[in-house]
């Protein structure tokens, strides 16, 4: 088994755990919703065809921020936390977006990393405790990084992508 797919498995599991365990995190489906998927890959074009668009995951890892980033900060934040070496979803923007906010919500601090074109961004504190980057994005693919401020902590999140302002 790749070392991806370990670590994934190894995050579903204490992300279901997570979820019956953990208080304040609303578990109950509506019957007619389906909720966003886990780990997924995201390809999408403008204009979102469901916005805000999610997925959800679990952050952490045994890798630093600095080390994925290969640098301490970038204009966007710092490049803290631990996260996985290999990226928790693959964002492919089929066209340029003259403007898309990408946000992680969840119950813990996380943090955030995205390599692209034009560059790296981090981020650590967008809206609270939680990370975003907003602006202009190319088309192309993007590599997406949630880490946990500690090494090995994991935590439930979801990653939101919307075009509104």
């Amino acid at each position: 088994m790749s070392n991806k797919l370990l670590s994934r498995a190894i995050k579903l599991s204490i992300f279901f755990l997570s979820l019956t365990t953990a208080s304040g995190i609303n578990t109950a489906v509506k019957a007619q919703e389906t909720p966003p998927p886990i780990f997924g890959d995201i390809s999408i074009k403008r204009p979102l065809s469901k916005d805000p668009l999610t997925v959800r995951g679990m952050s952490g890892g045994t890798i630093s921020g600095k080390k994925i980033s290969g640098r301490n900060d970038t204009p966007t934040g710092a490049c803290t936390g631990y996260m996985d070496r290999e990226p928790d979803h693959t964002l492919k923007l089929k066209n340029k977006f003259d403007y898309m906010k990408l946000v992680i919500e969840s119950p813990e601090d996380t943090t955030l990393i995205i390599k692209g074109p034009g560059g790296t961004w981090c981020n650590d504190e967008f809206e609270g405790k939680n990370p975003g980057i907003v602006g202009e994005w190319l088309q192309g693919d993007y590599q997406v990084w949630i880490g946990s401020y500690k090494k090995e902590h994991y935590f439930p999140y979801t990653l939101k992508i919307t075009e509104a302002k």
